[in-house]
């Protein structure tokens, strides 16, 4: 199976985590998400121990919010121990009413309003993570009138192309993220923030993409950032006590994909931190990392309903469910690659290629296409793995069709994460 977690049990229906998915889409409906909470602890501990060894105390893992953003989610990080970033008040808003200590938790976003500031600040956010003078000021002048001192790294955007998909790369120099190092202003910035009163800068912040299975580019980013740091020193007599490496490791979607070993690659970053330390004499920082994908993509799957089968002789054939774009919007966006199973009949010969196609009034309503499976029938359940990151997140309402009820697993049993939105949710602002 594509993960550890997954299963076929003795009436050849589909498992997670030894739960017959089958069963829950009876028992809660469908489009239904179910997580598997063990494989997300599992994943947070990964993380936050291999960094500890690999990296030295002080260093940790920030869940990053927006691959899954909720209550429950928060509770869990919390329980383990691993702090969290956040890209906006509605996530920071989220954190706070889950109990989260947000002292724990760094606020990015690359058009922060006057109004997230200010909440933030009220509600003793960790850090801000700065995109531009324009914001920083606005901090300084914030934290100014309320008599404090606001800790906050910049980010730069450290030139390097992971050669990932363009609308998940983010560290090259004219993205729309950060301050860049090569054109000199990141320098410029250092400079200005050094000479605020009412902020403190700890570090620097860098994120140079998502869904990346080299470590090159990651060790590429380190060795960069490090030199910066250096030069900084040198010329400010500033040293970084703070350098975060953002997240972006990639997940196994499909069979073709490696499997990553995180700890493994984190070893990897760290050797060529310590060498570049050590070369430039600097004394190593606090190495933060925020990974999202990697933490929860793989504990969740979206279960559907088969509707219609449709064979275009000649030509293609579809297999429509009662989901699509609005719970899982990725492949219309970026073409996305999944792995698309027939939950209830998993032994059966998979020699029907089709399109999986939703319900929406949109031709590109798709969620992948020359997907084989056995011929499916009215009422299969179909399953969509590797659902966790990206899609309840960036679901929307679009044609009015209400977003899916979220269910996770621990020891077995199942109980509701997020309840299912009912037509009276898709009218509650309307006037």
């Amino acid at each position: 199976m594509l993960h550890t977690n997954l299963g076929i049990n003795e009436k050849n229906h589909l498992t997670l985590a030894g739960v017959d998915t089958v069963s829950l889409a009876e028992t809660y409906g469908t489009p239904l998400m179910v997580m598997d909470e063990e494989r997300i602890r599992r994943n947070l501990r990964l993380y936050k121990d291999a960094m500890r060894r690999f990296f030295g105390e002080g260093s940790r893992p920030l869940f990053a919010s927006k691959a899954f953003s909720c209550k429950y989610i928060y509770r869990v990080v919390r329980e383990e121990g691993v702090g969290i970033d956040l890209v906006s008040s509605g996530e920071l808003y989220t954190a706070v009413e889950a109990g989260f200590d947000v002292k724990n938790a760094f606020l990015h976003g690359n058009n922060k309003t006057d109004d997230d500031i200010r909440y933030a600040i009220e509600c003793g956010v960790g850090h801000f993570v700065v995109d531009n003078l324009t914001e920083l000021d606005r901090i300084d002048e914030i934290a100014a009138a309320r008599g404090l001192v606001q800790p906050i790294l910049l980010r730069l955007t450290p030139g390097i192309d992971p050669h990932t998909h363009a609308a998940i790369t983010t560290g090259k120099v004219d993205s729309k993220f950060g301050i860049a190092i090569e054109t000199g202003q990141a320098d410029a910035a250092v400079a200005y923030t050094l000479k605020k009163r009412n902020v403190r800068l700890d570090g620097f912040h860098c994120h140079i993409g998502s869904q990346i299975f080299d470590v090159k580019p990651f060790c590429d980013a380190a060795a960069l950032m490090i030199s910066y740091i250096a030069s900084v020193k040198k010329a400010f007599g500033y040293e970084a006590k703070i350098l975060n490496l953002g997240g972006g490791p990639g997940v196994r979607y499909i069979e073709s994909q490696p499997e990553l070993d995180y700890a493994a690659f984190i070893e990897k970053i760290a050797s060529f931190i310590d060498r570049e330390t050590a070369r430039y004499n600097l004394k190593k920082p606090e190495i933060l990392m925020e990974p999202g994908r990697s933490i929860v993509a793989d504990s969740c799957l979206t279960l559907y309903t088969v509707g219609g089968v449709k064979e275009i002789p000649g030509f293609k054939n579809y297999v429509s469910i009662d989901g699509g774009m609005p719970d899982n919007p990725r492949y219309a966006l970026y073409q996305s690659d999944y792995t698309v199973c027939l939950a209830s009949r998993m032994a059966d010969k998979p020699d029907f290629l089709c399109t999986v196609a939703g319900r929406c009034c949109e031709s590109g309503d798709l969620i992948q296409e020359n997907v084989p499976l056995p011929r499916p029938n009215r009422g299969d359940i179909l399953a969509v793995l590797v659902t966790g990151a990206y899609n309840y997140s960036m679901a929307s309402n679009y044609n009015r069709i209400p977003r899916p009820a979220v269910i996770a697993l621990r020891n077995g049993e199942a109980f509701p994460v997020i309840r299912r939105e009912s037509f009276a949710d898709l009218t509650r602002n309307d006037l």
